[in-house]
């Protein structure tokens, strides 16, 4: 008899406590939920998420730097004919492709299920309103000046939020340093970003691409070409060779020159190229960052300074 009354005790007691969890359970969730929500001012826009980042998809080269330089991790990545970005492949190797940079696939994206996607202000509203039903989608910006403000806003994401304000401090700490080598020394002479792409030389404004590094951060002196720039513009070598820059940092990648696979080599042959001072002085330094990097990030800026620092403190 207490044999049978024990074992129903223990019966009455376990349909008890499940009874106590099944009705517990949507509380603690929810109150859970309330704990991991939060949002994001970026750049006057409010963006909220439910619950802790975890699936990340950046949906732009300039996520993918910022990811890199933070040691964040991604569910789906950009491809660059039809691979990871060389100069990035070693931090995203496990990520799954999302096509290229004018148009990711949103039905691949969709399957990542994704918490958030970092994708870019260059992208239509078309694309954006495709994204965002997919999930809260950045529109990560290309503006160089806006460095920190993207870095922050990833670094908050993804539970990075140290690891961006030491990155930050840390190039304002080193650019201010280099400064004082190099203003002074360079403080006459014209220095240039060139990108080929299609075959032609292209110059940028002083805010944009790799630009702000050596005119805004290092306080060296803006060419006139650069100044007159409002975007990408092209340069003729003979426009080249009467500005005679005294340092080159020249930028060529092949996809972006599939057409003219030979014009970095048909331009070091140049005869005009090769009259230039920074040509006869050896001060033309090809492709020291990776041709492809964007420029206005926090991974460009870091890896262009200590290039130049390299270069031009002797």
């Amino acid at each position: 008899m207490k044999k049978y009354l024990a074992l129903l005790l223990s019966t009455v007691l376990l349909t008890s406590l499940t009874a106590c969890a099944a009705k517990t359970t949507p509380e603690t969730t929810e109150a859970e939920s309330e704990n991991t929500a939060f949002t994001v001012n970026y750049l006057g826009q409010e963006y909220s998420f439910d619950k802790k980042v975890e699936n990340i998809v950046l949906a732009s080269l300039e996520g993918m730097e910022d990811a890199a330089a933070l040691g964040v991790k991604a569910v789906g990545v950009l491809e660059v004919a039809g691979q990871v970005p060389e100069y990035l492949a070693e931090d995203f190797k496990e990520a799954t492709l999302i096509g290229d940079k004018m148009k990711p696939n949103a039905e691949v994206i969709l399957g990542l299920d994704p918490d958030v996607i970092i994708g870019t202000s260059k992208f239509s509203e078309e694309i954006m309103a495709q994204l965002n039903k997919i999930a809260v989608t950045l529109p990560y910006s290309h503006i160089s000046s806006n460095w920190k403000d993207n870095l922050l806003a990833l670094g908050e994401i993804a539970d990075k939020k140290d690891e961006a304000n030491k990155l930050i401090s840390d190039y304002e700490e080193k650019a201010s340093k280099a400064k004082e080598d190099i203003e002074n020394k360079y403080k006459d002479q014209d220095i240039l970003v060139i990108r080929v792409r299609k075959g032609l030389m292209n110059i940028y404004p002083a805010d944009v691409y790799l630009n702000p590094v050596l005119y805004t951060d290092l306080g060296l002196k803006v060419p006139e070409v650069v100044t007159k720039a409002e975007a990408q513009a092209e340069i003729s070598l003979e426009t080249l060779s009467e500005i005679n820059p005294d340092i080159i940092f020249l930028q060529f990648e092949e996809t972006e020159n599939a057409d003219t696979p030979s014009a970095l080599e048909d331009l070091e042959n140049n005869a005009i190229f090769n009259s230039l001072t920074a040509s006869k002085n050896n001060e033309v330094y090809v492709n020291t960052i990776a041709p492809l990097a964007e420029g206005g990030t926090a991974w460009s800026k870091t890896k262009f300074l200590d290039i130049v620092e390299e270069n031009l403190v002797k």
